[in-house]
């Protein structure tokens, strides 16, 4: 078999119903399997399958496994010599599977590959493809720079930037997890997914394995597929989400540096919140209308939150594994 699409569903099935219908359009030629991995939701996803994607294989975790461990349970059930980690909150646009898939045939230096993702408005998300974290660009990441200096090699995004690209494949450090395509002998050398995530940062992680081990990840600029991006998560903008980045960013540089550096990342994530709450209440004094006000308050709420994290207070940030559990 050519390929497995593996997908994880938590509260989605309206999402997964759109994702599904357009893998079964859009995908030409491949000889595939999807295996549907549900985290206990209870939302009718295995009714919804059974009565309209009967083909489509259901396995029913008894609890929240989260991102990284569900997929691994979808790899365990697979059987294609390629396996795709998708969304439910995904599109396909064309010939998209086919056409990564027909890419990584023709290179076998290509170990992963991810396309270019849209949002609903057609514009180019920009977390499709990172550079490896550092603490320089960690501290440096913000809505604001990003858009003064988009084309930075810091942020890794530069290939998505260039209207006069020559090619449509760049390569990169890493692709988004919510459309991953990976050759399956890789993803089984390298160890998985790393189950140590619950959310966040596992994507990250399985690219920065892939690297290390010496293989090449790349970009089809020019394959399109539409990510909209928090369908299953009740809080993608909310302090709850804000934290548990920061946290699984935390997990990565102790995992890849050593407990030092994710120490440092702590601190300097502190100095970060410091700096954005003292600019955000600097700049109450002189917003006025109700809505910049609001979104104020919003950035003063959610930096609070990574700042009590930063500092060790835990009951803020909804530490436990049940709080965890209710959202992915």
């Amino acid at each position: 078999m050519d390929l497995s699409i593996i997908i994880v569903n938590w509260h989605s099935t309206d999402f997964l119903r759109v994702c599904l219908d357009s893998v079964y359009k859009m995908t030409e030629g491949v000889d595939f399997e999807i295996i549907v991995v549900d985290n206990d939701s209870r939302d009718g996803c295995e009714a919804m399958l059974r009565s309209e994607f009967p083909s489509v294989r259901f396995i029913g975790a008894t609890r929240n496994l989260g991102f990284a461990q569900a997929n691994n349970v979808g790899y365990l059930a697979s059987r294609g010599e390629t396996l795709l980690f998708l969304n439910p909150d995904t599109e396909l646009i064309e010939n998209a599977v086919g056409r990564m898939l027909g890419w990584m045939k023709m290179d076998s230096s290509v170990a992963a590959l991810g396309p270019c993702l849209l949002n609903k408005d057609g514009s180019v998300q920009l977390s499709c493809v990172q550079a490896f974290p550092t603490l320089i660009n960690q501290f440096l990441d913000s809505d604001l720079l990003r858009s003064w200096f988009p084309r930075w090699r810091l942020w890794g995004t530069w290939p998505l930037m260039n209207p006069n690209k020559t090619s449509a494949v760049a390569e990169v450090d890493a692709v988004s997890g919510a459309c991953f395509l990976v050759r399956r002998e890789i993803f089984e050398a390298v160890g998985r997914f790393t189950e140590e995530y619950f959310m966040y940062s596992d994507d990250i992680d399985l690219s920065y394995k892939i690297r290390r081990a010496g293989y090449s990840i790349v970009c089809l600029t020019d394959c399109l597929v539409i990510h909209y991006g928090g369908g299953s998560s009740e809080l993608r903008d909310s302090t709850f989400a804000a934290v548990q980045r920061r946290k699984a960013m935390a997990q990565f540089f102790r995992r890849t540096r050593g407990p030092v550096w994710s120490a440092l990342y702590r601190a300097m994530i502190g100095l970060a919140a410091m700096a954005r709450l003292t600019f955000a209440c600097g700049a109450l004094l002189f917003v006025h209308a109700e809505r910049e006000r609001e979104g104020l308050h919003g950035v003063l709420e959610r930096w609070l939150g990574v700042g009590m994290w930063a500092s060790g207070v835990r009951s803020i940030v909804g530490n436990s594994k049940k709080t965890e559990e209710k959202y992915v």
